[in-house]
């Protein structure tokens, strides 16, 4: 496990010193100027944080791309050859990913408290939107991963392939079966309703962290002939 956590803030330190970080950090900051321009009315948080979700999937992908693509291919096989399995590699790429999108996360749910909200939002609101941008974060952690270097090698494919299938989900969750793909506009329309937490929000976490979960084990298995 030590190895492993050493890796990680290895891939995090990298990371930050290539400033590729500053791109989704960009991108998450336009979306909150967008939501939270005018404060969002009593009442009607959770529905913001049901778009804001939505829309931060491919910044959660892009800086998990970026810090996947940070290191060249000979450091990644050194850092392989470092922690002893190539299983411990893929992992640490993987953690070191998701705990960068947890610190733009909270950001995305902590700022609208300070600036964006006429109110400060219940209980079951802010439970709500943890949800749905932890939701939003795994998409974007799997999305990320089969889009970075390791998979794709030509960047330009790589990012025509991640903002494709993000605008495909958005399509094709329009559609009223939401198992279809992960269901981005079904998490928009749920967040409105008042038993959206008892109601809604079980059956779309378990089409999400299916989907989710598939994609990542594509990753994984792919990983293990692209070193």
């Amino acid at each position: 496990m030590k190895p492993t956590l050493s890796l990680v803030r290895f891939k995090i330190n990298a990371y930050l010193r290539s400033h590729r970080i500053v791109q989704p950090f960009v991108g998450l900051l336009a979306i909150l100027i967008i939501l939270y321009s005018t404060r969002v009315l009593a009442g009607h948080e959770l529905s913001s944080y049901g778009d804001s979700a939505a829309l931060l999937v491919p910044v959660f992908a892009w800086a998990t791309r970026g810090l996947l693509d940070t290191e060249p291919d000979v450091q990644r096989l050194i850092s392989v050859t470092a922690v002893g399995r190539p299983g411990r590699e893929v992992s640490s790429g993987l953690l070191a990913s998701a705990a960068v999108n947890v610190v733009l996360a909270a950001i995305a749910v902590l700022v609208p408290l300070g600036v964006g909200f006429a109110a400060m939002p219940g209980g079951s609101a802010m439970l709500g939107g943890l949800a749905l941008h932890a939701l939003s974060l795994i998409t974007g952690l799997a999305l990320g991963a089969l889009s970075s270097r390791p998979i794709l090698r030509d960047q330009a494919t790589s990012t025509l392939v991640m903002l494709g299938v993000y605008v495909a989900m958005l399509l094709i969750s329009l559609a009223p079966v939401i198992w279809l793909t992960v269901p981005l506009i079904s998490w928009i329309r749920a967040a409105g309703e008042p038993s959206f937490l008892t109601a809604s929000l079980p059956g779309l976490a378990a089409v999400t962290l299916a989907w989710c979960a598939a994609a990542l084990l594509v990753y994984v298995r792919l990983r293990r002939t692209r070193p």
